[in-house]
């Protein structure tokens, strides 16, 4: 039977955070991001193993404690320039111990409001995909497109329209392989999509915020204090 592993790029500078260090580390209710990322998949019930993607020069992990990081979590510093790149040298780094059926849960470390409801949830709704998919909400707003001038340019019909958020689960050797190919996508769930698969969209929840602004930190800190 597959088995599901975690992978956490985390090798951005997250400079739109506007944190003295990178928003990974940066404390959410006095605990750094990047652990309430991990501690979720920890706590998750079918993850046989998480991977965490660092820089090269990555110089604040070490400085969190030797018993910082949740049990299981093994540590890469194979993160590259993009997104994209730390994904891929993650998936390589692991390939030693998931086989190529077994799944991948590719999730930001910017997204600490992860619960282990969330990625079991996920993970029971695509054990038996052909494919795979990622968590996703249904655009409630309505969507404007600007122009140059920051002007309304067009009203975007909100039908079909979803948020794509992460956890992104996929097989270890097709996500590799489209990857390999479309080096270039945003996700996990694009770089198959180029590939010639149809991912599914599993809804996910509105608490699973990616923070990326400043205000995005209270938000997260409401949560995680719920």
């Amino acid at each position: 039977m597959p088995r599901c592993h975690a992978l956490i790029p985390a090798a951005g500078v997250g400079a739109r955070a506007g944190a003295a260090t990178p928003k990974q580390y940066a404390a959410i209710n006095g605990v750094p991001m990047l652990i309430h990322t991990l501690r979720a998949f920890a706590a998750a019930p079918g993850i046989a193993s998480i991977h965490l993607v660092i820089s090269a020069g990555d110089e604040w992990l070490g400085s969190l404690g030797a018993d910082a990081l949740p049990p299981r979590v093994q540590v890469h510093r194979v993160g590259g320039a993009t997104r994209a790149a730390s994904v891929a040298g993650g998936l390589r780094a692991m390939s030693d111990q998931a086989e190529g059926e077994d799944w991948v849960l590719v999730h930001d470390a910017a997204r600490p409001c992860i619960t282990p409801a969330m990625i079991a949830a996920m993970i029971a709704e695509l054990m038996d995909d052909a494919v795979g998919g990622l968590l996703a909400l249904p655009v409630a707003d309505t969507v404007k497109r600007a122009d140059a001038a920051r002007r309304v340019a067009q009203t975007i019909p909100r039908d079909g329209l979803w948020l794509a958020q992460t956890p992104q689960m996929f097989r270890h050797a097709m996500l590799a392989q489209a990857y390999a190919r479309f080096p270039e996508v945003t996700d996990e769930a694009g770089a198959m999509e180029h590939a010639g698969h149809v991912p599914k969209l599993v809804p996910g929840d509105a608490r699973n915020i990616k923070v990326t602004y400043p205000a995005d930190f209270a938000l997260a800190a409401l949560y995680l204090r719920g």
